[in-house]
C-alpha cells in the first residue's frame, strides 16, 4: 500500500495521541494551582475547608460518575464505602497504624465488597442491581452504627494523626495539610480517570454495557466487567472516605445516610456521567448545595429536587456533556469543514459485473477446521436445531440457506456459544478439539470471529475502539494494525466518528473489521449482504475473497442467493432446523426438497370467490420507495390491490414484505411515492410473530383490539361475539385461558382474529403459518379462506410461493424490494416464471453459476 494514501490520517492520529496526555496532566496541574491559593490565604478558612471537603466529594462522584457512565451500573452502595474508608481511617489513626496501611486496607477491602456486589449484580436487571446496593447500604450503616467498639456508635469516633512507615512525615487532621491532601489526591485520582479513557479497560466497559452479546463473541465477559468496574469504584469511594476523615477530625453516622446515596445519583446526572469534569461540578454541588438551599430559604431536599427536574428536562446527558454539544456545535458553525468521503477499501478497483473477482478453492489437502455431529438445540419442547452435521475445511467458504425459521441462526450461535438458555446436545469439533464446552468469551481467542445481522456495534465507542476493544492491552503495535484495518475496508478516515455517524454500509463493513481484528481462522458472516447496495455488495465479496486468499474458513448464512452464492464453495440448505441438502452453488436450488422449503409444497387449491372487477381499488401505491436510515427496504413498487381480491406477496427474507405490508396498512409513510386509498377504508395488520399479549387471555385480546379502534359497550359485545363465533369451537369455550396456553396454530388464529374486531375492509396477514404444523397450516389457510368469502380483502405475506399459489387469486414477487413478478396463479406456466423471479429477482433470470 502507497505511503500517499495514509499519509492524511498522521496528523490526526497524531492529535488523537497528544489529547490525553493534555487531559491526564489538567488535573494535577488544577490541584496544585488551588493548592498555591489556598496556601497563599486568598480564600478565608471556612471556605478552604469547603475546598477540601468539595475535592472529597468529587473523589466520591467521580466513583459513581464513572461507575455509572462507563459500565451502566447505578450503585446505591457508595455511601457505605464511603463510610468503611472514613471509619477505617479513624479506628486505623487511634491504634497506631501507619498511613500506608490505612489507605492500603481501605482500598483493598472496598475493592474486594465491590467486585462481590459487581459480580452478583451482573446477573440481574438494573432495578435488582438498584435493590441489591440499597440492601448492602441498608446493612452496611447498621452494623457500622451497632459496632460501638470500633466506630463509636451514634457518639462517633475522632480522626487522629496518621504516621507515614516510609518515612513520609506526619499527616494530622483538620487542618490546612489535610484540605492539601485531599485537593491533591482529588487532582491525582482525575488524571488516572483520565489515563484510563484511552484504555482496553473503558473500551471494554463500555462495550459489555451497551451490547452484551457482541461483547462475548469478541471475548469480553459482562460478568468480569461488572465485577472489575465495581471494584475500582468502590476503592475510589473507600479513599474519599479516608481523605473525609483527615478533613473533618471527626467521623459519626451523620453523613453516611440513604440521603447521601440519592445525593450522589443528583450529582451524577447534574454534571454528566461518565465525564470527568462532570464529577468537579458534582463535588462542588453537594458541598455547596446546604449553603445555597438556605439562602433560597428552601430545604435541601426541595432545593436539589428542583435542579434535578431541571437538568432531566432542560440538559439530558448532564450539564457539562450539554455544555461540550453547544460549544461544538458553536465551532462547526465558525468554520466549514470539508465533508469526510467514505471511501472504497483499500487496493480494491470499482466492482464490475463483467469481471467478478475470482473464488479461490481450497486444495485438497486443506485440513478439516470445524465439524458439526448431530448436533441438536431445543428451548424447552421446541426444537430449533436438530441433527445437523456438516464440515468446513480450512480455506472454504460454506453457505447456509433456507426460509426464515429454519434455524441457521441457531446454528452460528451454536458455534459462538451465544444460545442464551437453549440446551445444545451433539458434537462439535473445532481445530480437532471439542467446542461445545468452552466459554463464549474463550472461543474469540481460539480463532473464531463472528458478524450479526444487524451489525451490533458498540454506539459509544469510536469506528476504531470498536475495533481495539477486542485487545485487553492496548499496545502502539495494536493501534497501527487497527487502522490498517479499518483502511482495508475503506473506513480509516472515519476512525474517530460514531457508529451512529455511519450509514448502513460502512456500518457492517465496521462490524466486519472488528471480526477480523485477531485475524480469526472462521469467519463466521450472519446476513451480511441484507440491506445492502449493489456496489457494497459488490466491496463485501471482496473482502471474503481476501479473507479466503489468507486460507480463513467462512461460514456464512444469507438470503440474497446471487451475491452468496458467487463467494461460496458449498452450499448447505437447512429447514425445520434440519439439513435437507447440500451441494455445489450452481446445482443446490435443482433438489426439489430445497426448492420445496422456498417455495412451499402448495396445498389443495381453495375455492375462491369470483372477483367484481368493476368495484375498483382498496389500496393503491404509486412509485413507493422506503429507507431505514441506509438500507432500502422497497424501490419503485407500483401496486393496486384490488377489493374482493385474496393477494399473495412473496420473497424471501429481507425482500420487504413487511415493510410493504406497513405502508399498505397505512401505519408506515413510505419514504417517496404515494398510498392512495379512501379515508374511510379500515385496514387491520396482523404482524408476524402475532404479538399477542401472552399473560391476558383470549378474551382481553380481543377486547384490547377493541378499545384500540373506539369499540365499546355495547357495540363491544356484539362483536366480541360475533368474532368469537369466527373461532374454532375448542377456542370458544377456552376464552377466559392465557393467550400464553395457546399453541402455536391457536395463538396465530387468535391474532387473525383480533385483527377482525375492527371490522376491517382489508386484513393484511405478514406470515401468517410460520413455524406451524402442517395440519395447523391447512385450518389457518382455511379460515382465511372464509373472510375472502365473506367480502374482505386479504392480502398475505408469505415466504411460501407454492401455498400463497393455491390461497390466492393473484401473486406479487418481491425480490431485494422491487416487484419482481405479478400475475394470476392460474397455470403451470407463470408459476414457473414466479420461481425463476422469486430466486433471480427477474422473469427469465438464471441460477447462479457454481464456483470452483
Amino acid at each position: 500500500m502507497s505511503v500517499v494514501s495514509r499519509s492524511p490520517l498522521a496528523p490526526r492520529v497524531s492529535r488523537a495521541s497528544l489529547a490525553p496526555l493534555v487531559k491526564v496532566v489538567l488535573g494535577p496541574l488544577g490541584a496544585a494551582a488551588l493548592i498555591a491559593v489556598l496556601h497563599s490565604g486568598a480564600i478565608p478558612p471556612y471556605q478552604a475547608y469547603s475546598v477540601g471537603l468539595a475535592a472529597v466529594y468529587t473523589v466520591l462522584v467521580l466513583s459513581v460518575n464513572l461507575l455509572a457512565g462507563w459500565a451502566g451500573i447505578w450503585s446505591v452502595a457508595h455511601p457505605a464505602f464511603f463510610a468503611l474508608g472514613a471509619y477505617f481511617a479513624a479506628y486505623g489513626s487511634t491504634h497506631g497504624w501507619s498511613l500506608e496501611s490505612v489507605v492500603l486496607g481501605a482500598l483493598v477491602c472496598g475493592a474486594m465488597l465491590g467486585a462481590f456486589l459487581g459480580g452478583a449484580g451482573a446477573r440481574f436487571s438494573m432495578l435488582y442491581v438498584a435493590l441489591l446496593t440499597l440492601a448492602f447500604t441498608m446493612v452496611s450503616l447498621e452494623v457500622m452504627g451497632q459496632w460501638t467498639s470500633v466506630t463509636g456508635g451514634d457518639q462517633g469516633i475522632p480522626m487522629e494523626k496518621l504516621e507515614s512507615a516510609l518515612g513520609l512525615g506526619t499527616i494530622a487532621s483538620a487542618g490546612t495539610q489535610a484540605q492539601y491532601i485531599a485537593v491533591g489526591v482529588a487532582g491525582v485520582v482525575l488524571a488516572v480517570a483520565a489515563l484510563a479513557r484511552p484504555t482496553a479497560l473503558r473500551m471494554r466497559l463500555l462495550a459489555a454495557k451497551s451490547h452484551p452479546m457482541a461483547a462475548r463473541s469478541v471475548g469480553i465477559a459482562p460478568e468480569a466487567q461488572s465485577a472489575l468496574a465495581f471494584a475500582v469504584s468502590a476503592a475510589f469511594a473507600t479513599l474519599s472516605g479516608v481523605l473525609l476523615a483527615l478533613v473533618v477530625g471527626f467521623v459519626s453516622p451523620d453523613p453516611f445516610s440513604l440521603a447521601l446515596a440519592i445525593s450522589l445519583i443528583a450529582a451524577c446526572v447534574l454534571g454528566g456521567a461518565g465525564t470527568l469534569l462532570g464529577a468537579v461540578v458534582g463535588g462542588a454541588y453537594l458541598t455547596w448545595a446546604p449553603t445555597a438551599a438556605e439562602g433560597v430559604g428552601l430545604p435541601q431536599p426541595i432545593l436539589q429536587g428542583l435542579v434535578l427536574i431541571g437538568v432531566l428536562l432542560f440538559l439530558p446527558g448532564g450539564a457539562v456533556p450539554h455544555l461540550g454539544r453547544l460549544a461544538r456545535r458553536l465551532a462547526r458553525r465558525s468554520r466549514t469543514p470539508a465533508p469526510v468521503p467514505v471511501p472504497a477499501p483499500a487496493e480494491s478497483p470499482e466492482p464490475s459485473e463483467e469481471s467478478p473477482e475470482p473464488v479461490p478453492v481450497p486444495g485438497e489437502s486443506a485440513p478439516e477446521l470445524l465439524r458439526l455431529d448431530e448436533v441438536a438445540v431445543t428451548f424447552g419442547g421446541l426444537k430449533a436445531l436438530e441433527g445437523a452435521s456438516l464440515s468446513v475445511r480450512a480455506g472454504e467458504t460454506v453457505a447456509i440457506i433456507g426460509p426464515n425459521g429454519a434455524g441457521k441462526t441457531t446454528l452460528l450461535n451454536v458455534l459462538s456459544g451465544l444460545v442464551a438458555g437453549g440446551q445444545v446436545a451433539g458434537r462439535v469439533a473445532y481445530a480437532g478439539s471439542p467446542l461445545l464446552k468452552s466459554r463464549a468469551t474463550a472461543r474469540r481467542g481460539l480463532g473464531i470471529g463472528r458478524t450479526f445481522q444487524h451489525a451490533e456495534t458498540f454506539p459509544e465507542l469510536t469506528v476504531l475502539e470498536n475495533v481495539l476493544c477486542t485487545r485487553r492491552r492496548i499496545t502502539a503495535q495494536d493501534r497501527a494494525r487497527a487502522v490498517e484495518l479499518l483502511d482495508q475496508v475503506g473506513l480509516a478516515p472515519l476512525a474517530d466518528r460514531y457508529p451512529a455517524e455511519l450509514s448502513f454500509g460502512p456500518h457492517k463493513r465496521l462490524d466486519l473489521a472488528r471480526a477480523l481484528a485477531e485475524e480469526p481462522a472462521l469467519l463466521i458472516l450472519d446476513e451480511p449482504f441484507g440491506g445492502l447496495d449493489a456496489t457494497e455488495r459488490s466491496l463485501l465479496a471482496r473482502q471474503i475473497v481476501r479473507q479466503q486468499r489468507r486460507g480463513t474458513a467462512v461460514l456464512i448464512i444469507d438470503h440474497v442467493l446471487d451475491d452468496l452464492f458467487a463467494v461460496a464453495h458449498r452450499v448447505v440448505a437447512f429447514d425445520f432446523g434440519r439439513p435437507i441438502g447440500e451441494g455445489e452453488p450452481g446445482t443446490v436450488l435443482d433438489d426439489p426438497r430445497v426448492r420445496a422449503s422456498y417455495l412451499g409444497e402448495g396445498g389443495v387449491r381453495e375455492e375462491l370467490p369470483r372477483r367484481d372487477t368493476s368495484v375498483g381499488a382498496a389500496v393503491r401505491l404509486d412509485g413507493v420507495d422506503h429507507t431505514y436510515g441506509g438500507v432500502t427496504a422497497l424501490r419503485g413498487v407500483d401496486l393496486t390491490i384490488p377489493r374482493g381480491s385474496v393477494v399473495g406477496v412473496v420473497g424471501a427474507n429481507g425482500a420487504g414484505k413487511s415493510t410493504l405490508g406497513r405502508i399498505l396498512h397505512g401505519t408506515l409513510p413510505p419514504t417517496r411515492g404515494r398510498r392512495t386509498a379512501d379515508q374511510a377504508l379500515r385496514t387491520a395488520l396482523v404482524p408476524e410473530g402475532r404479538a399477542l399479549f401472552k399473560t391476558l387471555s383470549l378474551r382481553e385480546n380481543l377486547e384490547v383490539a377493541a378499545y384500540a379502534v373506539g369499540i365499546t359497550g355495547a357495540d363491544l359485545r356484539t362483536r366480541l361475539a360475533e368474532t368469537a363465533e369466527w373461532l374454532p369451537p375448542r377456542l370458544r369455550g377456552r376464552m377466559d385461558v392465557p393467550a400464553a396456553g395457546l399453541s402455536g396454530g391457536e395463538q396465530q388464529i387468535l391474532a387473525i382474529a383480533r385483527g377482525l374486531m375492527a371490522r376491517p375492509e382489508v386484513l393484511i396477514v405478514d406470515e401468517p403459518v410460520l413455524g406451524l404444523a402442517p395440519a395447523m397450516v391447512e385450518e389457518v389457510y382455511a379460515r382465511l379462506g372464509r373472510l375472502a368469502h365473506e367480502g374482505i380483502t386479504v392480502v398475505l405475506l408469505e415466504q411460501s410461493l407454492g401455498r400463497a399459489a393455491s390461497a390466492c387469486h393473484e401473486l406479487v414477487v418481491l425480490h431485494e424490494g422491487t416487484v419482481a413478478l405479478r400475475g394470476e396463479t392460474a397455470g403451470a406456466e407463470f408459476l414457473a416464471r414466479a420461481e425463476r423471479a422469486y430466486f433471480g429477482g427477474r422473469d427469465g433470470a438464471a441460477l447462479p453459476a457454481a464456483q470452483g
